[in-house]
């Protein structure tokens, strides 16, 4: 009973200060709805990070040409050619736990459809290269072992190609030019949209591998090799055995450098994890601050209340209120103040988070977690703050409290 009109006598003691109470909550609204909203903008960060990742293939290793190292200048990696179609089936026939391997070879064109044209990527590939960038037909079919080994002239392009030179006309059966010579699109595949870094994955043509090597580019040597692991323990056990094979499949003596790099996209995406992971810890700890700020607000009206309503407590305690009493009533309200201003910083928090999302072309992930622990935390800064005034309330002398003008 004694809870019930404490209650009710903190809520009376807030609508007489209305202006004052919105001004209060302000700090926690703001805090809340922060806390929750860069939090989002976080694990939206590290979710488009990792769907940009997981888009390049699961447990893949990408095999690289090294970088050359003339005239004490190091060039970049691939700017030698030491990777081979035969390394590529010698990872795939010698060493354990690889799943697929596709080796390819890679050049920017002119791709030619009638009067329209689009410049874009065009690389050779295997077909095992499905598998590995989890890759799917929107219509038509892929090309198979049969068109590498005779090196036909067919393609299968991406969906933002298909846009450009075709608009809405269906391109399978089409005859497409690339570097001058004639090659027919055979399938479209499914749209996978942009990388982390921007990159539109959709805008792509790939052809047969020796198609690529002998009629478009008069090469012998491949890019890189894409390598599955069939199981993700043996991410490092497999990168290490495909780089012992290749140091002696190069005849590199021992103490010299590689002429290749393997990148391991798996530890790429714990790297990028642990780094998003940070990032949105930061923007959650930047913005509670304002939930500190929020509270010592708190505070300071709530010393000013017990200033204004000595009298009040001095005959309050003058006929019986004990010290635990007054204290209570004080955090009460301290308490009540939070949770307001907590539940309307939630609905904020959730909506600016929204409109990024919608309006700021980004995507935002609302976790409810973030939405538990800020709202605990401004009950917690409300009890706290409140703490101080609440216990200079109760402590006051009744007497003294009486004379007080």
């Amino acid at each position: 009973m004694l809870f019930t009109e404490l209650l009710k006598i903190a809520w009376q003691s807030l609508i007489a200060n209305k202006f004052r109470t919105i001004l209060t909550m302000l700090g926690i609204i703001i805090g809340v709805s922060a806390v929750i909203a860069m939090v989002s903008v976080g694990m939206g960060v590290r979710k488009n990070v990792t769907d940009s990742i997981s888009r390049l293939g699961s447990n893949m290793l990408v095999v690289m040409s090294g970088s050359s190292n003339r005239g004490g200048v190091r060039g970049g990696a691939g700017s030698v050619t030491t990777l081979t179609y035969d390394d590529a089936m010698a990872i795939k026939d010698k060493i354990k736990n690889v799943a697929y391997v596709s080796p390819t070879a890679q050049t920017s064109s002119q791709v030619v459809y009638g009067h329209e044209n689009w410049s874009t990527t065009v690389t050779g590939v295997i077909p095992e290269y499905v598998a590995i960038q989890s890759l799917s037909m929107q219509s038509g079919i892929f090309f198979t072992e049969h068109d590498v080994e005779v090196r036909n002239r067919v393609a299968v392009i991406g969906t933002t190609v298909a846009t450009n030179l075709f608009d809405t006309v269906n391109p399978v059966g089409k005859k497409i030019r690339i570097g001058n010579a004639p090659y027919t699109v055979i399938g479209l595949l499914k749209s996978k949209g942009q990388s982390g870094g921007g990159q539109d994955q959709d805008d792509v043509v790939l052809i047969p591998l020796t198609t690529a090597q002998e009629r478009l580019l008069g090469i012998t040597h491949v890019r890189s090799i894409n390598v599955q692991v069939a199981d993700a323990d043996k991410m490092d056990e497999v990168q290490a055995n495909i780089e012992k094979l290749l140091r002696q499949r190069h005849r590199i003596r021992a103490g010299t450098d590689d002429d290749f790099n393997v990148r391991n996209l798996t530890s790429l995406m714990e790297t990028m994890t642990e780094t998003t992971t940070m990032i949105t810890l930061l923007l959650g700890s930047i913005a509670g601050i304002s939930l500190v700020v929020g509270g010592i607000g708190i505070m300071n009206i709530m010393m000013v209340s017990v200033t204004e309503r000595t009298r009040e407590i001095g005959i309050r305690k003058a006929i019986g209120a004990t010290y635990n009493s007054i204290m209570l009533q004080f955090l009460i309200e301290s308490t009540m103040i939070s949770i307001l201003g907590g539940i309307i910083g939630i609905i904020f928090g959730v909506g600016l988070a929204q409109a990024i999302s919608k309006f700021g072309n980004f995507t935002t992930v609302i976790s409810s977690l973030s939405i538990v622990a800020s709202f605990g935390f401004s009950l917690f800064v409300g009890i706290f703050f409140g703490m101080l005034p609440a216990r200079k309330a109760a402590r006051l002398d009744p007497i003294d409290a009486l004379r007080y003008e």
